[in-house]
């Protein structure tokens, strides 16, 4: 089927308000050429540049949050764990004035502290701005875990709590959520894994809670728009109850 009329036949069905990708296999991808695993990283950046600039341009959803680097990928090789930041600070700095035309808002969600200081001061240039855009809100996920969130927003409230006097019966769901580090975005409609791995892998464990889940065999570096589209076409093809019977 052409791109145009899958496009168009996408539309046509109920389109997901937030979607997330766990890009996975750009290593895998590289070593079955024979290159390294940091020019995969290259290509799988490439493949972001590609989905985002596709999602915006059609105006698909909103929201999209891409999982970068997570806080367990800190045990990779240190010579891969510099290239990665040394790209996406690349990326950050290249990528700025793209961001702005296109309407993008860029977030970067996870703990900043371990990470370069151009890498830093990358991510709070480019974030404030983006700030005032609205054709999409695009979260990376980098150094970010969903464990790691959960613990930081309970620690968080506790310490709120113990300044106001609150006690364990005012904290509901939509209070512990604004403390997440992800509290500005909605709920995840639906995520997608590339490279053919079944597992959430840390990712938004609180927002997963009622999420579709895709999985595909295609490595990252290859997953392109009309993946982008198949993929949605399942997801209209889901019945979404949230626990409740339909019918």
């Amino acid at each position: 089927m052409a791109l145009s009329a899958l496009l168009e036949e996408v539309r046509g069905g109920d389109l997901p308000t937030h979607v997330g990708i766990i890009m996975d296999g750009n290593g895998r991808w590289a070593k079955a050429r024979g290159l390294s695993r940091l020019e995969g990283h290259r290509q799988g950046a490439l493949a972001a540049e590609r989905i985002v600039r596709f999602v915006v341009k059609e105006r698909l959803f909103p929201y999209l949050t891409l999982f970068a680097f997570s806080t367990e990928n800190w045990a990779r090789p240190r010579h891969e764990v510099d290239g990665l930041f040394a790209l996406f600070e690349s990326f950050l700095r290249e990528k700025t004035e793209e961001l702005i035309d296109s309407g993008i808002k860029l977030l970067v969600v996870g703990d900043h502290k371990p990470l370069p200081e151009g890498l830093q001061a990358a991510i709070e240039e480019i974030e404030k701005k983006t700030a005032q855009n609205g054709a999409l809100t695009l979260a990376i996920a980098l150094n970010f875990g969903g464990r790691w969130a959960i613990l930081r927003a309970a620690k968080d409230l506790l310490r709120a709590a113990r300044s106001i006097a609150m006690g364990p019966e005012e904290v509901g769901e939509e209070l512990f959520r604004a403390y997440l580090p992800t509290g500005f975005l909605p709920d995840m409609d639906f995520l997608i894994r590339t490279g053919g791995r079944v597992r959430v892998s840390n990712f938004l464990l609180w927002e997963l809670a009622y999420t579709e889940l895709y999985f595909t065999d295609i490595l990252w570096p290859d997953f392109d728009e009309e993946a982008l589209l198949y993929a949605l076409k399942d997801f209209q093809r889901r019945e979404r109850s949230f626990g409740r019977v339909k019918g």
